[in-house]
């Protein structure tokens, strides 16, 4: 499954800007609504936009509300969230097999190439790939890119999973043996707050963040925050001691419900972690 999909030629399509994101979300709530089956395979298409400028108020909104400090060197996070429109509108499109509410962020891996700086100019490519079985349902890869005057500076790859297999969401937990709770590092509190700040410097307002009754129609008993804010405030954590150019995964674990009290906790080999006080984990994450 999904290698038809990898094979096929791309057809690039190319926006003069960035689109809004409200009109997409409209879009993607009407796609929740009962209907015809959908084509179970990814479009061969590439979304690209070129000349994507930083606004610096923006900037210092996502840093405030992710813990970054303010420079001139973009987090590495900030061009998964500026290009996050982009991606919206591949998955929102009628020929995307899956409504993108109800996708679930379950892995989140980035590549930096160098630093970026606030006042480079970004062209964006975004397209889907790699649909592939899943012991809950199918996953696929969400892949944005950002170049600055044709070369590649920036990649991310999000993978979501549809759940197909009677899975009811909400707090599914890992099974097994718990592993002993590791020694924090720092711990936050992220209250409700989280979820709409985020949404609002993220353009994602999935209502599963935002919403107790949208929380509620996923399966969630109160809203969660945005597996990139956890990934974002993990890296913010690591004080400014990360390279130029390195890779960052993250495996999504259990949610993070707001409000609540997290731990972070910093490991020596590159690993890092976000888990509840029962050593329970939010995500696993390495930097190499």
């Amino acid at each position: 499954m999904g290698g038809a999909d990898d094979r096929a030629p791309r057809t690039t399509v190319v926006l003069s800007r960035l689109p809004a994101t409200g009109p997409l979300y409209r879009r993607a709530l009407r796609g929740v609504l009962p209907g015809g089956r959908r084509d179970p395979t990814l479009p061969a298409t590439t979304l690209t936009v070129a000349g994507v400028q930083v606004d610096r108020g923006h900037l210092a909104d996502y840093d405030r509300v992710c813990g970054f400090p303010l420079t001139e060197r973009l987090p590495v996070t900030y061009p998964h969230v500026l290009g996050f429109p982009l991606a919206l509108r591949l998955m929102t499109a009628p020929d995307f097999p899956f409504p993108v509410t109800g996708l679930v962020h379950v892995a989140n891996r980035i590549t930096a190439h160098r630093a970026i700086l606030a006042g480079e100019l970004l062209d964006f490519s975004a397209y889907a790939e790699r649909l592939r079985p899943h012991d809950r349902g199918r996953q696929l890869d969400v892949v944005l890119v950002a170049s600055v005057a044709g070369a590649e500076v920036w990649r991310g790859v999000a993978t979501y999973l549809s759940r197909e297999r009677g899975d009811g969401g909400g707090a599914r937990r890992d099974e097994g043996d718990r592993p002993a709770t590791p020694a924090a590092t720092a711990r936050w509190r992220a209250d409700t707050r989280v979820g709409t700040d985020y949404a609002r410097v993220s353009g994602d307002h999935n209502p599963i963040h935002t919403s107790r009754l949208g929380a509620r129609l996923f399966g969630f008993r109160r809203p969660i925050a945005h597996g990139m804010w956890s990934k974002a405030r993990c890296l913010a954590a690591f004080e400014n001691r990360l390279p130029d150019a390195y890779t960052v995964e993250v495996a999504f674990k259990l949610p993070v419900p707001l409000p609540g009290t997290v731990s972070f906790t910093r490991l020596s080999d590159g690993g890092f972690t976000l888990h509840d006080s029962l050593g329970r984990p939010h995500l696993a994450g390495l930097v190499r």
